[in-house]
């Protein structure tokens, strides 16, 4: 417990899923926490709920792919906590049998605007607060299919891009004490994969393909996550975090 005392944290696509698990264990690990996604009443719903349970969370609509959204939310942040010292990037979409040629140009745009532009924003925004308190934490949720292929071209190249985007800011920032890393999970089941294939499907698809034999869970990820924006990752800077089972080990 406590491991985030007196750290402020905002988490996008935090309706549901690793958004939502990642926003609720920094809570309970000391942080006030902004949570974002533009699933309104999803995210109305829990937050309120956990602020009856006296969890320091507040939330607000968010559009990733928008820079005026992003600047709403940012300045929200300042506003009620007086700074950000983590930014955890995880909002996403996942086009499902994408293909080259069934991938329309608006498609691909848009799978990049929500899922490396968006970070791109987010740490551009958020980046003069850390520097004002002195250092800060920015974790990256890519995934990975951005190491591995067979994703589907347009999120598989988002999630690439967000992977080395992650490094170049890394190295850009370190001279500030900014440390951005990336976290790449495997096969989780989420509101975004679990309409997918059925959870019976999902196991046995894992058991041939990854080493652990079972789906991984959304709070294997947060730990993760909880990990990078900790100061317990004081030296760990551009590196990614693989959360996979073992998927990538073969």
């Amino acid at each position: 417990m406590n491991r985030l005392d007196n750290k402020i944290a905002v988490v996008t696509g935090a309706a549901g899923g690793m958004g939502e698990a990642i926003a609720r264990l920094f809570a309970q690990e000391g942080a006030k926490v902004l949570a974002t996604d533009i699933q309104e009443d999803k995210l109305r719903t829990w937050v309120s709920g956990a602020q009856n349970e006296g969890a320091a969370i507040e939330w607000e609509k968010h559009d990733v792919a928008s820079e005026t959204d992003w600047h709403i939310v940012v300045d929200k942040a300042i506003n009620l906590y007086g700074k950000v010292d983590i930014l955890i990037n995880n909002a996403g979409i996942y086009p499902v049998g994408a293909s080259t040629e069934s991938t329309s140009v608006n498609e691909w745009e848009k799978v990049l605007a929500i899922n490396v532009t968006s970070s791109f924003i987010g740490t551009k925004l958020c980046a003069p607060s850390m520097k004002s308190c002195g250092g800060g934490s920015v974790v990256n949720i890519s995934s990975i299919a951005g190491i591995v292929g067979g994703n589907g071209p347009a999120y598989s190249a988002s999630k690439a891009a967000q992977r080395l985007l992650t490094k170049d800011q890394a190295v850009e920032l370190a001279k500030y004490n900014i440390r951005v890393n990336s976290i790449h999970p495997g096969g989780v089941l989420t509101p975004m994969t679990d309409f997918m294939v059925s959870l019976e499907a999902s196991e046995e698809i894992l058991k041939n393909m990854c080493p652990l034999g079972r789906i991984g869970n959304v709070m294997e990820i947060a730990y993760g996550a909880l990990y990078l924006a900790s100061d317990e990752s004081s030296y760990t800077t551009g590196t990614e975090l693989i959360i996979d089972g073992g998927v990538t080990a073969r």
